[in-house]
């Protein structure tokens, strides 16, 4: 073989190779191949996770605490409610473990160079108590963030309904009246709406199943029981809009009840700082006299 005839042939292979790659790399499925694709998930949108030295050092126990089990049935559900990664909440827990392995130590021996150091009992139960509370600060906080984002999605969802009510009266059907009640209002709690009833429409769910996985996504029963009212209901647009309306009015009515006893609950914590307060006046006032009284000449 010439080795005109050999580089042409070398050329044309390498040529093919190329176009095989391309091919590969750009290929484009079909629609039918698309359409018959199953339902893909949702895709959860996972805040970064922001943290100092010490958390993005506690990343190199993230396996270790994975191995383990970790995070929990109930730190998994938390975690998905507050959009948060599971890796920065392990990070926060290895970093705790950090913490309540080496500080307790490092604390004794400037106490002990001081000597103040107490007795060993005494030691050994502040480094089991300092260590227990670094190891669940993390769950506690996961906890609260959890319960103020179901709080706000709750109180989201009562003036979702009752905009959708408004809608419903002014003539639109149910999926517009759906979406339009979406379009106004911001905050997170209102984005998410939208967001589930915009995919909803795109890959053609029922709107109460949307609803529904929202629900058991972030943990509001009020969000099935107003997906099975639309379920029930169907497309009569006078059915949803009763039993819409009578589902906001018991989500307000409850929601007003929820505010008075939060309310009272606050008045009733704050009679014993007063109470306190009028005592130590008293005492301010009445000691001078009865320390005349008592110690006088």
């Amino acid at each position: 073989m010439s080795p005109l005839t050999a580089a042409a042939v070398a050329g044309a292979a390498l040529g093919l190779a190329l176009w095989a790659l391309a091919a590969a790399r750009w290929a484009r499925p079909s629609l039918a191949e698309r359409l018959s694709d199953p339902r893909p998930p949702v895709r959860l949108g996972l805040r970064p996770s922001e943290g100092g030295l010490l958390t993005r050092m506690g990343r190199v126990g993230i396996p270790l605490l994975s191995a383990a089990g970790l995070p929990g049935p109930r730190a998994s559900r938390n975690l998905r409610l507050c959009d948060r990664d599971p890796g920065g909440y392990l990070a926060e827990k290895a970093s705790g473990v950090l913490m309540g392995a080496l500080f307790p130590p490092v604390a004794g021996m400037l106490l002990a160079s001081f000597g103040a150091l107490p007795g060993a009992v005494v030691s050994i139960a502040a480094w089991a108590i300092f260590a227990a509370v670094m190891w669940f600060a993390p769950d506690l906080s996961l906890n609260d963030e959890a319960g103020k984002r179901r709080e706000e999605m709750r109180r989201t969802l009562s003036g979702f309904a009752d905009l959708v009510v408004v809608s419903l009266a002014g003539g639109a059907g149910v999926n517009g009246a759906l979406t339009d009640a979406s379009a106004h209002g911001g905050g997170w709690a209102m984005a998410t709406i939208r967001e589930t009833l915009r995919e909803s429409s795109l890959l053609r769910v029922p709107i109460w199943r949307a609803l529904h996985d929202l629900g058991e996504r972030y943990d509001t029963p009020e969000f099935t029981e107003l997906a099975a009212s639309l379920q029930l209901a169907g497309a009569d647009g006078a059915r949803v809009r009763t039993s819409l309306a009578a589902k906001a009015r018991t989500l307000r009515v409850q929601f007003l009840a929820e505010m008075e006893a939060e309310a009272q609950s606050a008045t009733e914590r704050m009679s014993l700082p007063v109470v306190l307060l009028f005592a130590g006046f008293l005492l301010l006032l009445g000691y001078p006299a009865m320390s005349l009284i008592l110690f006088g000449t």
